[in-house]
């Protein structure tokens, strides 16, 4: 069964699975090497990659019963397919370790200077040896900072009094 899938202006989306298809034909050098890596017929295979050159209009590999050469414009499209499929992958990947219980990503953190010489300098590298998804950026500084404006995370303070924008307990 072959699902056709239209893009937002009407045209047919290309099949991710073609241009796999074809960086492992391009990879291998050839059909057959390809087809048993794949685990695909070598019939089937050679169909795939001359549906997408009919698609896209153009000679990707030029090719008989004893020669095979990628042209000029399907070394490029090589390259392209290679980005796409590695974007594809990253794509998973960021999925992937969003879905683990692990902490990842950046924390920034705010704190005065004399707190960074004190156990904050040491629990924040601590934590980071334990989650090492996480990464930490640490404003030094004794002023005021602005949370939302500057995108801070978390900020520690001291104070001998209560932060004007809380409310007693």
């Amino acid at each position: 069964m072959r699902t056709t899938v239209f893009s937002k202006n009407g045209t047919i989306m290309q099949n991710l699975n073609d241009y796999y298809y074809f960086v492992q034909v391009v990879k291998y050098q050839g059909f057959t090497k390809a087809s048993e890596t794949l685990g695909i017929t070598k019939s089937k295979l050679s169909r795939r990659i001359t549906e997408l050159e009919v698609r896209l209009g153009v000679r990707l590999i030029q090719r008989n019963t004893r020669k095979f050469a990628v042209t000029e414009i399907g070394q490029q499209f090589y390259q392209h397919c290679l980005k796409i499929l590695n974007d594809v992958d990253q794509a998973e990947n960021f999925i992937q370790s969003s879905l683990t219980d692990e902490p990842s990503g950046l924390v920034r953190i705010s704190c005065p200077v004399a707190l960074v010489n004190m156990p904050v300098g040491d629990m924040i590298a601590e934590y980071m040896q334990k989650y090492t998804g996480v990464e930490v950026q640490l404003l030094a500084t004794n002023r005021r900072v602005d949370l939302i404006e500057e995108g801070v995370d978390l900020a520690l303070r001291v104070s001998n009094t209560p932060p004007e924008d809380s409310e007693p307990l």
